[in-house]
C-alpha cells in the first residue's frame, strides 16, 4: 500500500516506459517512491547473494521486493525468487521454454530475454511488444529455443534492472558441445548502489559530473600530470571534461561478481591442468568493465553467445549487456584474482579462482584513470600538419590545432538529417571506424587487449548477400544537460520507427557524436560487425561504439515485428537514446 504522502506509480505507457516518462518522473525532481521502495519496509525479506540454477523447459519465477546488502550497506532491491542476481536459467537448444512470471510488486514489471531469438510478442518490452505484467498477475512467456550460448535476462520496466532484476541464461547445444571443458563457471558482473537510480538521474540532471570524483586538479597540473595547461584551457572553453568517462561511478557503486563484493569473495574452483570455461555476463546498469585474470591468458571462444575462432588475450573490456566465453587453463597456483575494473577506474571487484574454498587472491591496485583525447571528440588529426594560430570553431572557443583547417563541433553538413536542437551539443567532425581500436582507457597498457577486429566467427555468416542499402544512425547528446538521443531525437510516442523490409540486407553505421562509449543493443536479431573480410565476421547483438567514432554492422531483417534498439546504459536509454525498429513484409 502506498504511503498517503507518496503518489501511486504513474500508469505505464509507451512514452513513460521507453521514452522518457520514466525519465519524466526521474527528472521531474519532485518524483517520490512508493512505500515498498523505502528501506525498512516490513515484510520484505533479504535477498540472497548469488543464484541457483533452474533447468528444464518449464519455469516459475516470482518478482518481488527485497533488501540487499553488500560491503556493510543495504538498500531496496527487486529480485526473482529471492536472489540477486536472479536464478540461472539453463535451457537446451531445440526445446520450447515456458516461463511463468508472477509479479509481487506494486508496479508493473517485465522480463526481456537478452540476445534470444524469440517472437516479438515474447520479447518483453512494455509499450512495444507486449503490455507488461501488472501487480498480482502472472504472464507465461513461451518460445522455441533456437540457439545455444551465454545470454541473460532483465527487466525492461522502469529502473528495476538497476536494483537487481537481472540473471544469467545458459543454453546448451542440442548435440555435443565443441566448446565443452572440464569445468565451467557463470560470472555475472554488475553494479549496485544504495542510491535509487531515479535519484542518480535527478543529480545528474542538476550536474552531469556529479559522481565524478576524479577530475583534474591544480595540484595535478603543477605536477605535470594529465593534460597540459593549454589543453585544459581549450577543453574548459568547450565546457568538456577529459575525465568524464562514466556517469555513475565508484563514488556510489559497489561492484559485484555474482552478487558478491570483494570482501564476500565469490570463489570458483579449479584443479590444476583443467580447462575451465568462464561464461561472463556484464549485467550492470551503467558500468563497462575491464576484465582480466592476472597470470592467466584468456582464450575468447564466444561473444554474445556465438562461437568465435579462438583468440588469446590478456584483458577484455566487456561493455554493458555483452557476454563473452573464455577458456582458461590454471596452473598449480593456489588462487588467481578475477578482476572486473570499472572503465573509469573509480572502483573494481575481485573474485577468486581457487583450488579450494577459503583461499584469497590479492586485490590489485586500481590503475590510473583514463584521460580522453581529441580522437574521442571525433577529430582524427593523424596525418594533418599542426600549426600555431589555427582555429577549431566550437562556436567559437579557439583551440590550437590543424593547419589550414577550421572545424565546427556543430557543423550541420556532417549530419544533415540531425536537428540541431538543445539536445545536440556536438557532432563529431571527423568520426572514424574504431572497431580495431583498443577500448577507452586500455590504449597504452603493456599487454594484449581484445578489439572487435580480433573477432572472427567460427561458422560462416548465414547471409552472404551484400547490403542493398545503407543508413546512418547518430548517437547524440547534450552531456552537460544530461540529454541523450538518437539522431537528435529523444524517444517518444511521436518518434517514427526505423523501417526495414522483411528479409532485406542493410548496412547500419552508428556514429557516436558524444564523448562516451555507448553499448548499442538491437532486440530480436544478430548482426555482423563490418570488420575484416566478409564471410566470418563476428555476429553480435550488442556493439560498444567508442567516443567520436563509428561502428558499422550488416543486418538481415529476418524477424518480423517491432523491436527495441537502444543504448544499454540504463540512464541513457531512459533519457531517450532509444528507437523502435519495425520489420514488415512491406516497409
Amino acid at each position: 500500500m502506498n504511503s498517503p504522502d507518496i503518489p501511486a506509480p504513474a500508469p505505464i505507457t509507451r512514452r513513460s516506459v521507453l521514452a522518457g516518462g520514466v525519465l519524466a518522473g526521474a527528472v521531474g525532481l519532485g518524483r517520490m517512491f512508493p512505500a515498498w521502495a523505502r528501506s525498512g519496509t516490513a515484510g520484505i525479506g533479504p535477498a540472497a547473494a548469488g543464484f541457483g540454477a533452474l533447468t528444464g523447459t518449464d519455469f516459475a519465477l516470482e518478482i518481488a521486493p527485497s533488501h540487499f546488502a553488500t560491503g556493510g550497506r543495504a538498500a531496496h532491491a527487486v529480485t526473482i525468487n529471492g536472489t540477486l542476481p536472479a536464478p540461472l536459467l539453463r535451457l537446451r537448444e531445440g526445446t520450447t521454454a515456458r516461463i511463468a512470471v508472477t509479479n509481487r510488486l506494486q508496479e508493473q514489471t517485465s522480463l526481456h530475454w537478452h540476445g534470444l531469438l524469440v517472437p516479438f510478442q515474447m520479447d518483453g518490452v512494455p509499450g512495444i511488444s507486449f503490455p507488461g505484467i501488472d501487480p498480482g498477475e502472472t504472464f507465461t512467456y513461451e518460445f522455441p529455443v533456437k540457439q545455444s550460448g551465454t545470454y541473460w535476462y532483465h527487466s525492461h520496466s522502469g529502473m528495476q534492472e538497476a536494483v537487481g532484476l537481472y540473471g544469467p541464461i545458459v543454453i546448451d547445444t542440442a548435440g555435443p558441445d565443441p566448446l565443452a571443458c572440464d569445468r565451467e563457471h557463470v560470472i555475472v558482473l554488475s553494479d549496485w548502489s544504495t542510491m535509487h537510480p531515479h535519484e542518480q538521474m535527478r543529480r545528474l540532471k542538476m550536474m552531469s559530473g556529479y559522481f565524478n570524483r576524479q577530475r583534474q586538479t591544480l595540484a595535478g597540473l603543477l605536477a605535470g600530470r594529465d593534460q597540459s595547461l593549454s589543453d585544459r584551457l581549450a577543453w574548459a572553453r568547450m565546457r568538456m571534461d577529459a575525465t568524464d568517462i562514466s556517469d555513475v561511478t565508484g563514488s556510489t557503486y559497489s561492484y559485484l561478481v555474482n552478487g558478491h563484493g570483494t570482501p564476500e569473495n565469490w570463489t570458483g574452483l579449479f584443479a590444476p591442468g583443467e580447462k575451465v570455461r568462464l561464461r561472463v555476463v556484464n549485467a550492470s546498469a551503467m558500468t563497462n568493465f575491464n576484465f582480466r585474470i592476472p597470470g592467466l591468458a584468456l582464450t575468447v571462444v564466444a561473444a554474445d553467445g556465438n562461437p568465435v575462432q579462438p583468440v588469446q588475450t590478456d584483458e577484455v573490456q566487456i561493455a554493458i549487456a555483452e557476454t563473452y566465453d573464455f577458456v582458461v587453463e590454471p596452473r598449480d597456483v593456489p588462487a588467481y584474482a578475477i578482476v572486473a575494473e570499472a572503465i573509469d577506474r573509480s572502483g573494481q571487484v575481485r573474485a577468486t579462482l581457487a583450488q579450494r574454498v577459503g583461499l584469497l587472491a590479492d586485490v590489485p591496485k586500481l590503475r590510473a584513470r583514463p584521460i580522453l583525447t581529441m580522437r574521442d571528440m571525433g577529430m582524427d588529426m593523424a596525418g594533418m600538419e599542426m600549426g600555431k594560430g589555427d582555429v577549431l570553431d566550437l562556436s567559437k572557443p579557439a583551440m590550437g590545432g590543424m593547419a589550414g583547417h577550421s572545424m565546427k563541433m556543430r557543423d550541420p553538413s556532417v549530419a544533415p538529417t540531425v536537428p540541431l536542437g538543445p539536445g545536440v551539443a556536438m557532432l563529431a567532425p571527423m568520426p572514424v571506424d574504431r572497431l580495431a581500436d583498443r577500448p577507452t582507457g586500455l590504449e597504452a597498457v603493456d599487454h594484449r587487449v581484445l578489439t572487435y577486429a580480433d573477432l572472427r566467427a567460427r561458422d560462416a555468416n548465414p547471409d552472404p548477400r551484400p547490403p542493398s542499402r545503407h543508413i546512418d544512425v547518430h548517437l547524440t547528446a547534450n552531456m552537460e544537460r544530461y540529454m541523450w538521443s538518437m539522431d537528435g531525437e529523444a524517444m517518444s510516442e511521436r518518434t517514427a520507427p526505423i523501417p526495414f523490409r522483411l528479409g532485406e540486407r542493410v548496412r547500419v553505421t552508428l556514429i557516436n557524436d558524444t564523448m562516451m562509449p555507448h553499448p548499442i543493443h538491437l532486440h530480436g536479431h544478430f548482426f555482423e560487425l563490418v570488420s575484416g573480410e566478409a564471410g566470418h565476421r563476428a555476429r553480435k547483438h550488442t556493439v560498444n561504439v567508442l567516443p567520436g567514432g563509428k561502428a558499422a554492422f550488416d543486418l538481415t531483417a529476418d524477424a518480423e515485428g517491432d523491436w527495441a534498439f537502444h543504448c544499454h546504459m540504463l540512464l541513457h536509454m531512459h533519457a531517450g537514446m532509444m528507437r523502435v525498429v519495425t520489420v514488415r513484409r512491406e516497409a
